[in-house]
């Protein structure tokens, strides 16, 4: 669907669309000053490019927290891009991967990889660790801890497939699980929240990067020049002897089984989240936290027995995206819409689904946990309402008088960041 029928079909996302747009440009008005750095510039400039939406909620942390986790985000996904690189030798990466965490005191480290702003990144990372060295210490030894474990934990899977359940569990714990603790203590080493106990943090990281491994699929199994398989053979191996089998049609019924198995297995982590998320006491990190994991829960809503998983891209709209972010306050907001994407996966699902028993229990307690919270009469705005306060006419002409002066630039751009990895410290 194209971008201003989506607007048309959806007209209440327009208000969020235009705000969300005025938004990104506060924004970059707002960390203007770091521009007078080298460094700094470098940083943000490449936030942008690699993560705008991402780049939007990072900027609106508190301060002391704002560069650190910039800093943060920028080694994780240059980390990434190693790992990522099938070009290169496996002996090559695996050092590099091993080793990544004591280049941040060499300014003159880089190593060439990867594509277009990721190359970038890795070409001029020096940049990134002179502004490293300019953060506290004890969020310095955050970095480095995370760092070292998840490249000795990318390495080690550089080496070994994906085989059972467990092996899933574990490299999704390296590749986003860490992650979340690292935040986590960013967050209390700042004084602004309590450490949130490990295995809270982990299971919010392990949310988001389950949902990245089912929707690239596709992107992962036609890689090339060798595909990339992260997908359990405990489960997939019960449909058809191939992990690309599921691309071809004559195999639709079994992809989608699967694919229902592996949206199953994600909800496991949903109420951990919830947990996580009741627990924060800042607005902006709780914002921070809570709009990618609401993002995410709606794309699992969509990807739950859908084929087109095995034939391209399937993302939320864009308006819906803006107007998460436009109405998520606080958990009443929370629950609301994780409330509302478990319905829509309820009334999805198939009798006659191998799996189906489990993934109806699991929908079951997340709405009772969103049911007990007795939040869900407080939210002042439903996720699928159709009904806008405003008046479209001045809103629909304001938004073409955008149109014709800055050509939706903006706009289109933060909404085609959005469908990816809003919480990036995903695949």
């Amino acid at each position: 669907m194209g971008f201003m029928q989506e607007i048309l079909m959806h007209p209440d996302e327009l208000y969020p669309l235009i705000k969300l747009m005025l938004s990104v440009k506060r924004v970059e008005n707002k960390t203007s000053v770091w521009l007078l750095q080298p460094h700094w510039a470098f940083c943000y400039a490449t936030l942008r490019k690699v993560s705008r939406s991402f780049a939007l909620v990072i900027q609106q942390l508190p301060s002391d927290l704002r560069n650190v986790v910039c800093v943060y985000y920028l080694v994780l996904r240059a980390l990434d891009t190693v790992e990522d690189d099938t070009s290169l030798a496996i002996e090559v990466r695996v050092p590099i991967l091993r080793n990544f965490y004591c280049n941040f005191y060499d300014p003159q480290w880089n190593f060439s990889c990867g594509t277009k702003a990721f190359k970038v990144l890795m070409d001029q990372f020096h940049h990134v660790s002179t502004a490293f060295l300019e953060l506290d210490t004890n969020y310095q030894e955050v970095i480095k801890d995370i760092t070292k474990r998840m490249g000795e934990g990318m390495a080690k899977f550089l080496c070994k497939e994906v085989e059972t359940i467990d092996d899933y569990n574990e490299y999704s714990f390296y590749a986003s699980g860490l992650c979340g603790l690292g935040l986590s203590k960013f967050f209390y080493v700042s004084g602004r929240e309590d450490l949130a106990p490990e295995s809270i943090s982990i299971s919010m990281g392990l949310f988001l990067q389950k949902i990245s491994i089912i929707r690239d699929y596709l992107e992962d199994i036609n890689e090339v020049p060798k595909c990339r398989m992260f997908w359990p053979r405990q489960i997939w191996s019960k449909y058809v002897n191939k992990l690309e089998d599921f691309k071809y049609e004559e195999n639709s019924v079994m992809a989608v089984q699967c694919l229902n198995e592996m949206v199953t297995n994600a909800l496991l982590y949903v109420e951990d989240c919830l947990t996580g998320m009741s627990s924060l006491r800042n607005p902006a990190i709780f914002h921070f936290c809570a709009i990618p994991q609401i993002i995410n829960m709606g794309n699992l809503s969509m990807y739950y027995n859908n084929v087109e998983i095995f034939k391209g891209v399937v993302e939320m709209r864009r308006g819906l995206c803006a107007k998460i972010i436009d109405q998520t306050r606080t958990m009443a907001d929370v629950y609301g819409a994780f409330y509302d994407f478990c319905c829509i996966m309820e009334s999805k699902v198939d009798r006659d689904d191998p799996n189906a028993t489990i993934t109806l229990k699991r929908l079951e307690a997340i709405l009772k946990t969103c049911r007990d919270s007795g939040t869900l009469n407080q939210r002042k705005s439903h996720t699928f309402s159709h009904q806008p306060n405003y008046n479209i006419p001045v809103l629909v002409s304001f938004f073409w008088l955008i149109f014709i002066v800055h050509d939706l630039h903006i706009l289109y751009i933060c909404g085609m960041s959005i469908k990816n990895n809003f919480y990036v410290f995903i695949k």
